[in-house]
């Protein structure tokens, strides 16, 4: 295709690759960071919590537009490979690709400046957090060696975003490493993670082919399968459980949503097989899985908060 046959970048398509339908996988843990620190008391003001949610927004739009970008550039997708529309921007919008790349980057500046900006006066430790965060979003798709293309992508990606997130907001309220929140960040993690895996379950073939050596080319089918039901039920029962620890009954709150409003779709993500003419299901299912426990989640520790404000 000619560079005159692109398409102009509009903002509807800049939108579009910054793919809203997955905010869900950073929006839960920022919430989740902000909850945390206002029911724990540890000094994160309002302002704080809105400018750090933003930039996380911000930043998972420059994952995603990076991402498309660079599985362009290397034909690593193709409009035969069972991609959705909105998970493939630059393949069915014909939008230069160079536009997309800047956008991206512009999409990590306007992160970055919102991050920066909520952690003015707080010490070093959150800008260190943050540095490590964006470096990974540089190398997770691009470089010689993308992160995304090796057999550790899931984990990065949950731990980047499920945790380091939380910790860097906690971070960002006095200036202090508070690692217990990890603990109460694992549901967010394997969330997470499992969105890569459900994606990269479904390309095995596709990225043997291509020399993309994640977990699932490993693995193989059937064992990742077994991985990704097994990490499943540990998931949901983490979400439903932890809470409680830390809050009490009304960190029921979580599982009560969670059986409630998600079995079906629960259900229906345990029945799928991971399989390439599957993919664009797959994705939806687990995109929407995702956010219904991981915003249920969220939701016990909101509530939490909103007790203790209510009780003085």
């Amino acid at each position: 295709m000619q560079s005159e046959d692109y398409r102009r970048l509009t903002p509807k398509l800049a939108l579009e690759l910054a793919a809203p339908h997955t905010w869900a996988a950073s929006v839960c843990p920022a919430l989740f960071g902000d909850f945390y620190c206002w029911q724990q008391g540890l000094g994160l003001t309002k302002i704080q919590g809105v400018m750090l949610l933003l930039a996380c927004i911000l930043l998972q739009s420059a994952v995603n537009t990076l991402n498309d970008y660079f599985d362009f550039v290397k034909g690593t997708d193709t409009a035969e490979d069972n991609v959705a529309e909105t998970d493939a921007v630059l393949i069915y919008g014909h939008i230069n690709p160079k536009s997309a790349l800047i956008l991206g980057l512009c999409y990590i500046a306007a992160g970055a400046a919102a991050g920066l900006a909520a952690c003015i006066g707080h010490g070093l430790v959150p800008y260190i957090i943050g540095i490590i965060g964006v470096a990974v979003i540089v190398i997770y798709s691009g470089g010689p060696l993308p992160v995304s293309y090796l057999p550790i992508g899931e984990f990065v990606s949950g731990f980047v975003m499920g945790g380091l997130i939380p910790l860097g907001i906690a971070a960002c309220a006095d200036a202090q490493l508070h690692w217990e929140i990890l603990y109460y960040s694992i549901p967010l993690i394997i969330g997470i993670g499992l969105i890569m895996m459900s994606n990269n379950g479904c390309d095995i073939e596709k990225d043997r082919k291509s020399g993309r050596h994640t977990l699932p080319t490993y693995l193989g089918r059937k064992r990742t399968l077994a991985f990704y039901r097994a990490f499943l039920i540990t998931w949901i029962a983490l979400a439903s459980v932890l809470p409680a620890g830390l809050l009490g009954p009304v960190g029921f709150v979580s599982a009560l949503l969670v059986f409630i409003t998600g079995r079906k779709k629960i259900g229906t993500l345990l029945a799928l097989e991971l399989k390439p003419e599957g993919r664009i299901e797959q994705m939806t299912s687990i995109a929407s899985v995702n956010l219904i426990i991981n915003l249920s989640y969220t939701a016990a520790f909101a509530a939490g908060f909103i007790l203790e404000v209510i009780h003085g």
